[in-house]
């Protein structure tokens, strides 16, 4: 059956048609809450917190755009309003900002698994505005928004990110060539 059938079943409150919609793109869905959550179990409730969010508004959906960018974004706001509510980000002076240089990584020397772990051990803060401004392209005006913080808390936040990140990668380089 036809994704545009589903929807329109969903949006008559069919339960067949929700299970359907529900394994096409818990996967894809779940790999997107985990991006914004601490650990597997978190990212399973926002998960479930963003399916019935889906079902509740999709009614909302009018056939224009992505329907799973729009499943997308529900999946991330419920991640940021569980962070919202648990007041993870502070303020931080917008003149202490200091731009980080880019972490340059070669693909052959540091795996994805490896990656995605030192991005889940990031602190919220910082990997909540990672993820948005490089894994997902929102502007730091939009993240500013999205989180209820300022621009420059925004950039700060990215900028320590990545130094976090450098640093992580540069112990795990030091460990293999110690193990070499």
């Amino acid at each position: 059956m036809g994704l545009k059938k589903i929807i329109k079943r969903c949006k008559k409150g069919d339960l067949q048609a929700q299970e359907e919609l529900y394994r096409l793109f818990a996967g894809k869905l779940f790999a997107v809450s985990l991006k914004y959550s601490r650990n597997y179990q978190e990212a399973e409730d926002n998960l479930q917190e963003a399916f019935i969010t889906i079902f509740k508004k999709i009614e909302q959906y009018k056939n224009k755009g992505s329907f799973e960018g729009w499943m997308k974004r529900i999946t991330i706001n419920t991640a940021l309003q569980t962070y919202r509510k648990q007041t993870v980000f502070r303020i931080v002076d917008e003149n202490a900002i200091e731009e980080s240089e880019e972490v340059s990584l070669r693909e052959e020397e540091v795996s994805l698994d490896f990656l995605l772990k030192i991005i889940q051990e990031l602190p919220d803060r910082y990997r909540m505005v990672f993820n948005l401004y490089v894994l997902d392209g929102y502007s730091h005006k939009e993240i500013a928004e999205l989180l209820n913080i300022s621009v420059g808390t925004s950039k700060s936040n990215l900028a320590r990110a990545r130094q976090n990140l450098k640093e992580k990668l540069e112990e795990s380089k030091k460990l293999l060539r110690f193990v070499k």
